[in-house]
C-alpha cells in the first residue's frame, strides 16, 4: 500500500470534518422537526490537533457552544451579536497553543426574519411576536441601543419551532 501524499491527507481529513457537520446539521434538524426531545449534539469525533491548535466543532445554543462530549464553551456575545448567531449554527473552535479561543461559523441553518417588539422580563431582554419570546444576548441590546418597546427584527432558526434565542438584525 502506498502512502498518501500531505496535501490529500489534509484533504481527506477536511472532508470528513465537513460531513460530520453536515451530519451534526441533518441530526439537529430532524430532532427539531420530530420534536423527539433528544439533547442537540455536536458533530462526534471532531476534537482534533491542528498546527494550529486544538480544533473542536460544536453547536450554537444560543449563547455558548456545545461541544461533541457535551462540554460547554464560552462564545463571546459581541462575536455571537455581531456575527448574527443563530440556536443550531455550527461553529468551529480553534484553541492556540497560547490558550486563545478562535471561532468561526462553519454550518449556519437556514434562517427567517421576523419583526417583533423588545421585552424584558426578569433582567433577560427578549422580542415578543404573537405571544412568543425570543431570547436576546445584552450586546445586541446595547449595540443597537434598544429600548423596551422597540420594534426589532430577528433572526431565527426556519426549521426550528422550538427555538428560544434569536439574532438581532436591526432596529426598525
Amino acid at each position: 500500500m502506498s502512502e498518501l501524499p500531505e496535501k490529500q491527507i489534509k484533504r481527506l481529513r477536511s472532508l470528513l470534518t465537513e460531513a460530520e457537520t453536515n451530519l451534526a446539521a441533518a441530526k439537529e434538524l430532524l430532532t427539531s422537526t420530530l420534536g423527539d426531545g433528544e439533547a442537540i449534539t455536536a458533530p462526534r469525533s471532531t476534537v482534533v490537533e491542528s498546527p494550529d491548535g486544538k480544533v473542536i466543532e460544536g453547536v450554537f445554543d444560543g449563547q455558548i457552544m456545545i461541544g461533541p462530549d457535551g462540554k460547554n464553551y464560552p462564545v463571546p456575545a459581541n462575536y455571537a451579536s455581531k456575527s448574527k448567531l443563530v440556536e443550531g449554527d455550527i461553529l468551529k473552535l480553534t484553541i492556540a497553543e497560547d490558550g486563545k479561543f478562535l471561532y468561526k461559523q462553519i454550518g449556519p441553518v437556514e434562517r427567517r426574519t421576523v419583526i417583533g417588539t423588545l421585552v424584558n422580563h426578569d433582567d433577560q431582554y427578549s422580542v415578543e411576536i404573537n405571544g412568543k419570546d425570543y431570547k436576546i444576548l445584552y450586546a445586541s441590546v446595547t449595540y443597537f441601543k434598544l429600548h423596551v418597546g422597540d420594534q426589532v427584527t430577528i433572526i431565527v432558526p426556519a426549521d426550528n419551532p422550538d427555538a428560544t434565542w434569536a439574532a438581532v438584525e436591526a432596529s426598525l
